[in-house]
């Protein structure tokens, strides 16, 4: 079956940097779009960036400039390299994969940005 596993979360202070990772098995992973969403407490879930099978990219605006999404197929994985944290990107990080009517989500990871 598909499984995607995110790993990279914690507790940063404001300013600092994490990566998330999310390594893809059971899926085809190049044929599928990626992306990585967030929900913090009391929220809906939201999209913060997202990748295509030809690497195009696209970012919720509240982080454009700040975060970097990225695949690596060789490796099944995608990635998301957040920099200059801010306390309201505290949340729940999920990272998902699409193709046509097929999607599927990781369990998530806690990023924590407090001083």
């Amino acid at each position: 079956q598909v499984q995607l596993v995110e790993s990279g979360g914690g507790l940063v202070q404001p300013g600092g940097s994490l990566r998330l990772s999310c390594a893809v098995s059971g899926a085809f992973f190049r044929s599928y779009v990626m992306g990585w969403y967030r929900q913090a407490p009391g929220t809906q879930r939201e999209l913060v960036a997202q990748i295509n099978t030809g690497g195009n990219t696209n970012y919720a605006d509240s982080v454009k400039g700040r975060f970097t999404i990225s695949r690596d197929n060789a490796k099944n994985t995608g990635y998301l390299q957040m920099n200059s944290l801010q306390p309201e990107d505290t949340a729940v990080y999920y990272c998902n994969i699409n193709r046509n009517s097929y999607s599927y989500w990781g369990q998530g990871t806690q990023v924590t940005v407090s001083s």
